[in-house]
């Protein structure tokens, strides 16, 4: 029997796990209610505690666990133990963290849909409106692009990541304040520089958030002009923002409501580059002829962009960070996986349609009595604005 007490330890909290998802599935409505408030209550706490270092706390207990796991498998060689029993308790502890991460953070994945927060309404939309927003974010990007200043080759000059970090709460602030959106409430204690970036790089990651630790971080190696909205989506998931297309619209938003030029030039960057990548995997002719509109300094730092990812990443590695990503996501209850990042364009796309399309419509409103939008010379009674002024 003691053979398979790590098993049954394992079993007993997986199942508590899975009820948990269970319930959150089949109570959605009051998981919506009152989970996310509590939890946000919870990582606020967390994240006072683990505040205070200015190294990831997460990172330390890993590599703590690390160390633990292979030190009890020498031993358990050396002194020819049971590996059978070895492996049971190495899977009771992965089986309690999970668990205790579901409850502490975890069932924020079955709240209701940010739209609702943000009393949004979502629908399907045509590539033309797909197009339009396109166009849209890539001149707001277009406009700041060139007021950045930049070194001689042509880098942005942002500010550094620990000045970056202490502005990204401003944009939130300003969400919850001046537009009511109160699922932004919440602790904005800096997000952290990620340890050991060059491993992360390498895989790909821009951030981690740790639920268990409310430490959200980001790795400081990214370009910088991609760092202000990536910091935003790791704030969005300690404010409990779960889902990863929505983390990425949260971080959006805080971007463009933030006072800050190189926050909103991110956030009109990351929000182009969404649009842009959708619309090319539908039709590539319409996508590079919006791309023609992009003045040079957007197209620089999108090559440098791409570039820079292309050039760090260690494809076995990002392939073997991605999976295991994706298992997470999936089994916590994001159903799209690492697919749900890009699934963002749904509301960049909305968003446009629903702020900033109207508006337009309104300013360029076609008024068939307007001089200035129709030619009345050939009308027999038409008297020209300055005649009627001068009598």
């Amino acid at each position: 029997m003691k053979y398979w007490r790590g098993y049954l330890t394992a079993g007993i909290f997986a199942a508590i796990t899975w009820a948990l998802m269970e319930c959150a599935k089949r109570y959605g409505i009051l998981v919506d209610m009152v989970y996310p408030y509590v939890t946000r209550s919870v990582q606020g706490f967390l994240t006072a505690w683990t505040g205070g270092f200015d190294f990831c706390v997460w990172q330390i207990v890993v590599l703590i666990l690390g160390v633990l796991v292979l030190a009890s498998l020498v031993l358990v060689l050396v002194f020819k133990g049971s590996i059978i029993q070895w492996t049971g308790w190495v899977l009771a502890v992965v089986s309690v963290l999970f668990c205790l991460n579901t409850g502490i953070y975890g069932l924020n994945y079955y709240a209701g849909p940010i739209e609702d927060d943000l009393r949004l309404e979502m629908h399907d939309y045509t590539q033309y409106e797909l197009e339009q927003a396109a166009v849209y974010y890539r001149d707001k990007a277009n406009a700041i692009a060139v007021q950045l200043p930049r070194d001689e080759t042509g880098i942005v000059r942002y500010s550094t990541f620990e000045e970056l970090a202490q502005r990204a709460g401003n944009g939130f602030r300003n969400l919850v304040i001046d537009r009511s959106f109160s699922i932004f409430g919440g602790d904005y204690t800096p997000v952290k520089a990620l340890g050991w970036a060059d491993m992360y790089t390498s895989m790909g990651i821009t951030g981690f958030t740790c639920f268990l630790t409310g430490e959200a971080a980001v790795n400081p190696q990214i370009p910088a002009i991609t760092q202000p909205f990536t910091i935003c989506h790791e704030m969005a998931h300690r404010l409990c923002v779960a889902r990863e297309d929505a983390a990425n619209f949260a971080a959006y938003l805080a971007c463009e409501a933030s006072a800050s030029r190189e926050y909103q030039y991110s956030g009109f960057f990351m929000a182009y580059r969404y649009c842009y990548t959708a619309l090319y995997n539908v039709d590539p002719a319409a996508a590079l002829r919006i791309r023609e509109g992009c003045v040079n300094e957007l197209l620089w730092d999108l090559d440098y962009y791409s570039n820079f990812f292309s050039s760090h990443r260690d494809e076995e590695a990002t392939q073997l960070a991605d999976t295991v990503n994706d298992t997470y996501l999936k089994v916590s209850g994001d159903e799209d996986g690492i697919a749900s990042y890009g699934a963002v364009c749904d509301y960049l796309v909305n968003w446009y349609l629903a702020e900033f399309a109207a508006e337009e419509e309104k300013e360029y409103q076609f008024d068939p009595f307007d001089p200035e939008q129709v030619d009345l010379s050939g009308l027999p009674n038409y008297v020209p604005q300055e005649t009627e002024s001068a009598a």
